[in-house]
């Protein structure tokens, strides 16, 4: 019996070895999952990495890779924070067409809101650096869209499961 489509948040703390990436990303390549977001960094011990992986995919299948991926000897630890409570930050540069003073006094009003701030900028483009959650991201992205996206570059989602008795709204989410 299949499982529903849902985006799954998967984290795996790994051994720094050459390869770890390649085979995680082939778990999910070989079910024909796409990954929709792959961060991957250093933790406080130089010996690991921390991968952060987002994908849409059945519930089944996610759980079958999460399976398959505990079984493979460069993976310390995989955790699927899909359902619990976690936070997760993604940062994006998004450049934007900025012709008028008008249009540029309503990007920077946008950015305050967003609580981003103007990184660089012309008479005729700023780019805008934003951080937090991905739908505000997208939020952000969907409001500027009327001003032209020149560029953009975006991060992909890290992840943390919550502190341990940590309610959803304890600090800013």
């Amino acid at each position: 019996m299949a499982g529903s489509e849902n985006t799954h948040t998967l984290s795996f703390l790994v051994e720094n070895r050459f390869g770890v990436l390649e085979r995680i990303a082939a778990l999910f390549s070989g079910r024909g999952y796409n990954i929709s977001s792959l961060t991957v960094h250093a933790t406080e011990d130089p010996r690991y990495s921390r991968m952060t992986v987002v994908s849409v995919g059945d519930d089944s299948v996610v759980d079958q890779v999460n399976r398959q991926a505990r079984e493979l000897s460069d993976v310390v630890k995989v955790e699927n924070l899909t359902g619990s409570q976690f936070v997760e930050r993604e940062i994006a540069l998004v450049k934007v067409k900025t012709g008028s003073r008008d249009t540029q006094s309503q990007l920077i009003q946008l950015a305050d809101i967003f609580q981003g701030r103007i990184v660089s900028a012309s008479s005729s483009e700023m780019v805008v650096e934003i951080a937090g959650r991905a739908d505000r991201i997208d939020s952000f992205m969907e409001l500027v869209r009327e001003f032209g996206i020149v560029d953009m570059a975006r991060s992909g989602r890290v992840a943390i499961a919550r502190c341990v008795n940590a309610r959803k709204n304890d600090v800013r989410a």
